[in-house]
């Protein structure tokens, strides 16, 4: 074993300041994250318990196995919107029947359930996770469609989401539909476009149209049971395959169902008795970020604390130092990790990095990025150096390797690095960030500084004399707008990440992501990349 030593004094000035920074964020999250747990409210939430109904999350805790976690995917939606935060909508990863589930549940406390712009977009990226991992879906339906007020924004792109179901199908994903209340409208197409579907007794009501719509449409009377109730759908239109009494017999099949499916996961899980835990205490990853991220830190201390037995075999550790890269296990699953050291990348660690992401491509490894990069560097020298064709070939790697990608955003995550390092817009299978993270295309004061100058030739090209006080509050102004666009709460509420984190999880959360990307199989690039400049 090639164990990680660590160099981290848990009982310095520097940490003790690092690890009260984060906790406050962490604090701050936990603030962000209640809104959500919130619902509609206290008054909703009331009013749905006083039907004998229960909330999504109870749903899901009863749908899940007994201790088995459930990873939530993108808590923080719509947040800094005009919408609940959430999205009206919980989605994630659970463990049903020992079988791996991508699992989506209307939270019906939030306007009935019904689908905002949010949480549409949420309801699609649980898809795109479920299809390329091939993970069975389960929804748990109580929706009354779409949110009406909003529609311009939901109608059109809301039809992926059945086009979403019957691709799933047709590529051999399970899917499943239990209905716990209104599917209604376009929300009917849920239940009729899934695999299997389960009517809980006198609450499901799945119709295009009620009963006032009919009246209106047709002139014939009719009510919601004989309309879309779960025992006509049972008895006579066929649409529900079982009939559940109540919601706890409704999960109790559903369970049922996901034990039947014969699903079955491309590769053997590793043996949990064969893992070792780090060496060193995941409690320690709270000091290691500093609160002003233009401070450097060894990543290698992250590593150490999240991977299997702090054993880690570092690829080229004397080229291209700004950049980590090297091969580990992660709850017994071989990973290839690059991970940035002290922000800049250089042509050196671009190169590096595209050689790293060929081998991990040839061995069929799973690629982790760690970010805390502040970009590629600039300047006359490196602009002559050939950092551009160099970046290039680092991105042109990352955007045609085969093998999954996991992205962690621990602290800077800048400019192309951001991109190089496998951001959003390449399509990482998930990507998480801790609180300490910021993301941009430049930090605030760059970006302020950029614009001053800017201004400042023109006024010069002009003949015109500068406003200096104008420049420092549009200055101040610039820093507080990117700053505020750059925290990891904003760019989560927007889904640009999968959630924001608690580091001390971080081997948790990757643990999970790893097993449920081993469920399809996949094969790394053997060539296949762009061209590479020279």
């Amino acid at each position: 074993m090639t164990v990680l030593p660590t160099a981290l004094d848990t009982d310095s000035p520097e940490y003790t300041a690092h690890r009260a920074a984060l906790l406050e964020k962490l604090a701050a999250l936990d603030a962000e994250h209640a809104k959500a747990l919130a619902g509609g409210g206290e008054k909703y939430v009331a009013r749905h318990r006083k039907r004998g109904k229960l909330l999504a999350r109870e749903r899901i805790e009863l749908l899940v196995d007994p201790d088995t976690p459930f990873l939530e995917l993108s808590p923080l939606a719509a947040w800094g919107s005009d919408y609940p935060v959430g999205g009206s909508t919980v989605t994630g990863i659970g463990v049903v029947e020992g079988v791996e589930c991508l699992i989506t549940a209307n939270d019906p406390t939030v306007r009935g359930g019904a689908t905002n712009p949010w949480g549409l977009k949420k309801a699609l990226r649980a898809d795109e996770i479920a299809r390329i991992n091939r993970l069975p879906v389960v929804t748990l339906v109580e929706s009354g469609g779409a949110d009406l007020p909003s529609q311009k924004e939901i109608f059109i792109p809301g039809g992926q989401v059945f086009r979403d179901l019957t691709r799933l199908s047709a590529a051999g994903i399970p899917t499943v539909a239990v209905v716990f209340g209104n599917s209604t409208a376009g929300g009917a197409y849920i239940p009729g476009m899934s695999d299997h579907v389960i009517m809980v007794k006198e609450q499901a009501k799945v119709f295009l149209g009620g009963p006032p719509l009919v009246k209106m449409a047709t002139g014939e009377e009719s009510d919601d049971e004989s309309l879309g109730g779960a025992e006509m759908h049972a008895r006579t239109s066929g649409l529900a395959d079982y009939f559940a009494v109540d919601e706890r017999d409704a999960i109790r099949q559903a369970r049922r169902v996901v034990a039947r499916l014969n699903h079955r996961k491309a590769y053997a899980d590793p043996d949990p008795a064969s893992v070792e835990p780090p060496k060193y205490d995941p409690e320690e990853l709270l000091g290691i970020v500093p609160e002003d991220l233009k401070t450097p830190f060894d990543p290698r201390e992250v590593i150490a604390r999240i991977v299997d037995g702090s054993d880690f075999d570092e690829f080229k550790p004397l080229y291209g130092t700004s950049l980590t890269t090297g091969w580990a296990t992660l709850h017994g699953y071989p990973v290839g990790i690059l991970a940035n050291a002290q922000g800049v990348l250089f042509s050196a660690e671009s190169q590096k990095a595209a050689q790293f992401i060929q081998l991990a491509n040839q061995r069929d490894i799973p690629l982790v990025f760690l970010h805390n990069t502040t970009g590629y560097m600039v300047g006359k020298e490196y602009e002559q150096g050939g950092i551009i064709k160099h970046g290039a070939m680092m991105i042109n790697a990352v955007s045609n390797s085969k093998v999954p990608h996991l992205s962690v955003l621990m602290g800077a995550s800048y400019g192309a690095g951001h991109y190089g390092m496998c951001g959003r817009a390449y399509d990482p299978r998930f990507l998480f960030a801790w609180p300490s993270a910021k993301s941009a295309v430049m930090g605030p004061q760059q970006l302020a500084g950029v614009l001053s100058i800017v201004m400042r030739q023109s006024a010069a090209a002009k003949g015109q004399p500068y406003d200096e006080e104008g420049d420092k509050a549009l200055r101040a102004m610039v820093e507080q707008q990117i700053e505020a666009e750059s925290l990891p709460v904003f760019l989560s509420g927007r889904l640009y990440d999968d959630g924001v984190i608690d580091p001390r999880d971080t081997r948790t959360v990757l643990g999970i992501c790893l097993s449920a990307i081993h469920t399809a199989p996949f094969e790394g690039a053997r060539g296949g990349f762009g061209v590479f400049r020279m």
